[in-house]
């Protein structure tokens, strides 16, 4: 018996060699097979879609790099225009898409716009200034402004309400204090919890253009867990809160249905007409405003900044613009 002993072990170390030998490629794959942490969640759904869209035009056009990476202007912008950054980029700049998704940054809308105005961004992709920035932004340098795309205001709400569509009327009846229980609406009998943003916010500024104006909303004075300060938080928000059915809050139709949806919510319909691409492109959803490509006047022609901008507004920025997902305006420079 002793001395098949060491045959037996040698045996077994072959064999554990061999397994061993087999299973390391399957180890080594498993990290980047993972998804990313929590940071790419706000992009993953749009780099997907920026991604397809890419490969598919990839047969029919070459983007030919106006700019080099180390020339490429410093970028600031909304965050539901991440994605268009990073195809921007990818395009403009001839970088791989990881790097433009790396390098793509939005200070968020307020902030972005004074950042452009005292000389910390070159330019903007970038949803409409709020009123108190707009007031800020009439002291600095004149600004070169230019429409490029189109986005709508949406309202979200818990999959299980059975409220399928609501007026504009009846939107502003809730964010005033008017209407505070879904059974006045054709709903349960369940308090309306409004979810809202802060002033500042580029959602905000689309709330108070279109359905608000100068009512006052001070009789809501909503608890903080009510008032995010980022458009993933009240997503977030709206998706985590215990009453399940009876909360409403806001934002614009591109972040919530491409880079930050949540399980268990649904786009609740404005004066009977859903919120889509399709219904953004022929109007016919109501509450629409569009978003813009921005620098400052006085660059000179021959800059990064110039270049990036008169390239957006080009037909390959025309494209661009379609490729990451969003309703394009007709405005390109030829």
């Amino acid at each position: 018996m002793k001395s098949k002993i060491p045959v037996l072990l040698a045996a077994l170390t072959l064999l554990f060699a061999l397994s061993g030998c087999q299973a390391a490629p399957a180890e080594e794959s498993t990290p980047s097979s993972e998804p990313n942490s929590e940071a790419s969640e706000t992009v993953s759904a749009s780099s997907e879609s920026s991604e397809s869209s890419a490969e598919s035009s990839q047969p029919e056009k070459d983007y030919t790099p106006i700019l080099s990476l180390e020339d490429y202007p410093t970028v600031d912008g909304s965050t539901a225009n991440l994605p268009l950054m990073a195809l921007t980029m990818e395009r403009a700049a001839g970088v791989e898409p990881d790097v433009a998704e790396s390098a793509a940054y939005a200070s968020t809308t307020a902030y972005a716009w004074r950042n452009l105005s005292q000389g910390n961004a070159d330019l903007l992709l970038v949803y409409e200034a709020p009123d108190s920035v707009q007031e800020e932004l009439q002291e600095g340098p004149e600004l070169e402004v230019t429409a490029i795309g189109r986005d709508a205001l949406v309202f979200i709400v818990n999959e299980q309400n059975p409220v399928q569509s609501l007026t504009q009327d009846q939107i502003r009846d809730i964010y005033t204090g008017a209407v505070t229980n879904w059974s006045e609406l054709g709903g349960e009998d369940q308090e309306i919890v409004p979810f809202q943003r802060d002033e500042e916010s580029g959602s905000f500024t689309l709330f108070k253009k279109l359905l608000i104006g100068d009512r006052d909303l001070t009789l809501l004075d909503p608890p903080e867990e009510f008032r995010p300060t980022t458009m993933g938080g009240l997503v977030e928000g709206l998706a985590e809160y215990n009453n399940a059915g009876n909360a409403i809050g806001y934002s614009v139709y591109y972040y919530i249905s491409e880079m930050y949806a949540q399980p268990g919510l649904r786009l609740m319909a404005v004066d009977g007409v859903e919120p889509s691409y399709d219904s953004i492109v022929s109007q016919e959803y109501p509450l629409l405003n569009e978003f813009y490509v921005a620098i400052r006047a006085d660059e000179p022609e021959d800059s990064p900044a110039r270049k990036l901008y008169n390239w957006i507004l080009s037909e390959d920025g025309r494209q661009t613009v379609i490729d990451a997902g969003y309703v394009p305006v007709d405005n390109t420079a030829g």
